[in-house]
């Protein structure tokens, strides 16, 4: 039988424009070639998308929301 990988197959809904944001975000920092946490905040606070209150990106507000928006995917 043949492995297939779907990694939304637990999705329980279509992902939010911020999500989507966010992930595009990501890819291109990724794209870059930067892949450390301290690189990838920096990167984002470049870049124009910011968390929910506004505020600047810190690695503890990042990894915060990552964990957040990954609690219901399990």
């Amino acid at each position: 039988m043949p492995l297939q990988l779907r990694p939304v197959q637990s999705r329980t809904a279509p992902p939010t424009s911020y999500e989507n944001a966010l992930a595009d975000e990501l890819e291109a920092v990724y794209g870059r070639g930067v892949h450390d946490l301290a690189g990838v905040v920096a990167a984002l606070n470049a870049g124009g998308l910011r968390p929910a209150d506004g505020a600047d990106w810190t690695e503890e507000t990042f990894t915060a929301e990552l964990a957040r928006l990954s609690a219901g995917e399990a």
